[in-house]
């Protein structure tokens, strides 16, 4: 071919012996059995190259990169209703790894259905949030998909995770975040709309959207205060700062810390045996102590309404002493 081409007069056979040689020598550094598709040769593409997620372009001109490694969107959530010795605890799990599980707006309307299904499952005795992946729990809103947002559509983007938030946050059974990476933003307050946070002493969390000149919009500006003391919150909030998972659980943001495991899930794993400690409790009671709990942080009156759940009906609920 090289030959032929160098044949030809003048500065046409100069450019085709050329394009020759630039063909020969990206062959070889292919491999002997690679071949580049067009006029020079007939297409011919070892089988490595579909694993590596390469794709032919429209016309079969040239070869170009394709991501099919990247997860579909219907897996981003994963819902799985654990078996046998486990019936009964339900596990979320969030798997956008190449957005580092940040919320956009499939996740959060994948979410919202999950949960508004959860929430009158009676079956449903506890609910496990954690992440499908390694060194990742949520790091908060999608920024690239909100850059690409109108004005007049980020507000409904960010309360829509609010709602979502809060949506976890009033779910009648007991919820357990299992934070084994990163939680930032609205990362932080997914994990704080639920009851318990356990974490790897690996895993870092913080509220940190004072660095970009926003504040948290995720119910976190209540929610940390509850958990932590309100000076306390004020302090991480202003300074965007971000713990790890010993000094979080020494100021009373996650319930237990532990050692991360070989498999990068022992966050995970604490969790699962906090869930199968509940799983024997009564469930309606669970429902009203939770009830009661969260509505008793701000009003002693449903703690009255609890004690009347237990009572009989000849004696009075305000003669029993809180």
């Amino acid at each position: 071919m090289a030959v032929a081409a160098s044949a030809a007069p003048g500065a046409l056979g100069t450019l085709q012996a050329s394009r020759a040689r630039l063909v020969a020598a990206c062959c070889a550094r292919l491999g002997p059995r690679w071949r580049l598709p067009g006029s020079w040769t007939c297409p011919r593409v070892d089988s490595t190259i579909w694993a590596r997620g390469w794709t032919p372009a429209a016309g079969g001109a040239a070869w170009q990169r394709g991501y099919s490694a990247e997860v579909k969107t219907e897996d981003e959530l994963r819902v799985r209703y654990l078996e046998e010795e486990n019936r009964g605890i339900v596990v979320l799990g969030i798997n956008r790894a190449y957005a580092k599980n940040s919320l956009s707006k499939n996740l959060i309307k994948m979410l919202s259905k999950a949960v508004d299904a959860l929430k009158s499952d009676k079956k449903v005795r506890t609910i496990i949030v954690r992440s499908e992946v390694p060194g990742i729990f949520c790091a908060g809103a999608d920024l690239k998909e909100r850059a690409k947002m109108s004005s007049s559509e980020v507000g409904p983007f960010v309360s829509k995770i609010r709602a979502m938030i809060n949506e976890i946050a009033n779910l009648p059974v007991p919820t357990i975040a299992a934070i084994d990476g990163l939680a930032l933003g609205g990362g932080l307050e997914l994990a704080l709309a639920c009851d318990i946070r356990v974490a790897a002493s690996s895993a870092k969390m913080g509220l940190v959207e004072t660095k970009l000149a926003i504040i948290p919009g995720g119910g976190g500006t209540q929610r940390l205060p509850r958990a932590i003391g309100m000076s306390l919150a004020k302090e991480l909030i202003f300074s965007a700062r971000v713990l790890d998972g010993q000094e979080a659980k020494s100021v009373g943001l996650i319930s237990h810390v532990l050692e991360q495991n070989q498999e990068g899930d022992a966050a995970y794993r604490k969790a699962l045996d906090l869930a199968r400690e509940f799983l024997p409790q009564g469930p309606v009671a669970m429902r009203v102590a939770k009830l009661a709990i969260n509505q008793g942080m701000e009003s002693l009156d449903i703690c009255q309404l609890g004690y009347a759940y237990m009572i009989t009906p000849q004696q009075k609920p305000w003669s029993l002493s809180l």
